[in-house]
C-alpha cells in the first residue's frame, strides 16, 4: 500500500486523556457511566479485564501502512495493550480501512531511537525476542516468558543492528512449504497468538480505570459537552 493513500494517517498517542484537562478519570466515569447501556459497560469491562501488559510488540521502522494497521488490529484482537514503534526516516502510518478503529484502543509509543526503545523496555523488565528465520525459540516457547517484547523488522531491511544486538533471544515460525518467510503483519499475528495464550489480564487498576474512562468517552455522543455541562459554574453555589 502506498503511504500517500487517502485513508492513511498517523495514529494519535493514546497515553494522554482525550477529554478536557480539568476532569479526572474518576470524574469522567462518574458523569458518563450512567449514560451508557449496561451491555456496553459490561463489554468494556470484560475487554479491559483481559488486557495484557506482559506482552508487547516492537516494530522496527515499519513502512507499509497496511502492515502497521494489521499489526495494531492483531494487538487489539489478542488483548495486547501497547505497541512500540522505532521509526528511522519515515513516520509510522496506518490504513484506516485495515485498522477499523483499533488504533483507538491500543497505546502506540514512538521512540526516537532504538537505544531509547531498548532502555524503556528494559526499565519495564521485558525480555526482547527478535524474529529470525533461524531463531532459537519456537512460538510455543513465548507463553513461558513472564514479560516478552516481540521485535519485528522492517519489511525490506529486517531488524536494525542495535535492536538485534540488544535482543535476549530469537524466535522462528517453523515453515513446511517452499516459502521462507511470512509478511510482517502475518508473523506478528501468529506470534502474538502464541505469546498471549493462557495469560490472564494483568493491567493494574489505574490503567484499567483510564481505559474504561476512555471507552465511556468514546461511547457517549458529545461527551465533551456532557462533561462541560457537569462542571460547577462560578457563583452557582450562591445563586437563588
Amino acid at each position: 500500500m502506498r503511504r500517500d493513500e487517502a485513508d492513511v494517517f498517523t495514529p494519535e498517542p493514546l497515553l494522554a486523556t482525550p477529554w478536557p484537562a480539568p476532569f479526572s478519570v474518576e470524574r469522567v466515569i462518574e458523569v458518563l457511566e450512567p449514560l451508557v447501556l449496561e451491555p456496553r459497560r459490561a463489554r468494556l469491562l470484560q475487554v479491559i479485564g483481559d488486557r495484557l501488559q506482559s506482552v508487547t510488540l516492537v516494530m522496527d521502522a515499519p513502512h507499509d501502512p497496511h502492515n502497521g494497521a494489521a499489526v495494531l488490529r492483531s494487538a487489539d484482537a489478542f488483548g495486547v495493550q501497547s505497541v512500540h514503534i522505532v521509526p528511522r526516516s519515515e513516520s509510522f502510518l496506518v490504513s484506516a480501512n485495515v485498522a477499523k478503529g483499533t488504533e483507538r484502543w491500543v497505546d502506540v509509543t514512538t521512540h526516537p531511537t532504538a537505544e531509547s526503545a531498548i532502555g524503556a523496555l528494559r526499565q519495564q523488565a521485558y525480555r526482547l525476542v527478535a524474529t529470525h528465520p533461524e531463531g532459537r525459540l519456537v512460538p510455543d516457547d513465548l507463553a513461558t516468558i513472564p514479560r516478552v517484547a516481540l521485535v519485528m523488522g522492517n519489511e525490506h531491511d529486517g531488524i536494525s543492528e542495535a535492536l538485534a544486538r540488544a535482543a535476549d533471544d530469537s524466535v522462528r515460525i517453523p515453515m513446511r512449504g517452499f516459502v521462507e518467510s511470512l509478511n510482517v503483519s502475518v508473523s506478528a499475528a501468529v506470534l502474538l497468538a502464541f505469546a498471549t495464550r493462557g495469560r490472564s489480564g494483568d493491567l493494574g487498576r489505574t490503567a484499567q480505570r483510564l481505559l474504561y474512562a476512555r471507552g465511556l468517552y468514546r461511547t457517549v455522543k458529545r461527551a465533551e459537552e456532557v462533561l462541560d455541562a457537569s462542571a460547577p459554574r462560578a457563583g452557582a453555589a450562591g445563586a437563588k
